[in-house]
């Protein structure tokens, strides 16, 4: 009765609050500088991230804006209201490969089911694209996301320790077969 009368409810799953008052809209060029600001400041501070990593992520995008076929590819951006809360790009990497990009969720989004929706979104989106695969690059300290990878069945495929961004890290690879 208070959902007909257009009250928006925050829904209880367990421990979980799921934030059902997002929305997921595709990525527009307005969103650019706020995913290089985001992406940027988060992995400093969480990541200890140098300021090599801000210019990767606004080359991705600039690529992303100059030349991507909106058949094909797509990026989304979760907002609540006018607040945006994370994006997901898919991008091509092969003719039946689609590569999951940009995946990033700002901390009061976080743990409450936004990052599965994000990647449902994707994947389905890469599904009806045509790709047969997807696959992705991140990190091993992003514990949160390999764990939602793992549980929609993506598979770790590749790990080996790098020097990337002024930190040691350990990089790792993922597929999923769509």
């Amino acid at each position: 009765m208070l959902a007909r009368a257009g009250l928006k409810i925050k829904q209880v799953c367990g421990s979980v609050r799921v934030m059902s008052d997002v929305t997921l809209r595709d990525f527009e060029p307005a969103d650019a500088d706020w995913l290089v600001d985001r992406h940027a400041e988060l992995y400093a501070r969480d990541e200890g991230f140098d300021e090599s990593f801000g210019p990767l992520v606004a080359g991705i995008l600039s690529d992303f804006a100059a030349g991507h076929d909106p058949a094909c590819e797509r990026g989304w951006i979760a907002v609540q209201g006018d607040v945006r809360l994370g994006s997901i790009f898919c991008v091509r990497s092969s003719a039946r490969t689609a590569k999951l990009r940009l995946f990033l969720l700002v901390p009061e989004a976080r743990g409450k089911g936004v990052g599965k929706r994000l990647l449902q979104r994707c994947m389905g989106f890469a599904r009806q694209a045509g790709y047969r695969d997807m696959e992705l690059w991140t990190h091993e300290s992003h514990r949160a996301a390999c764990a939602l990878y793992r549980a929609a069945g993506w598979r770790l495929v590749d790990s080996k320790p790098v020097h990337s961004f002024g930190v040691d890290l350990v990089e790792q690879s993922w597929r999923i077969d769509l």
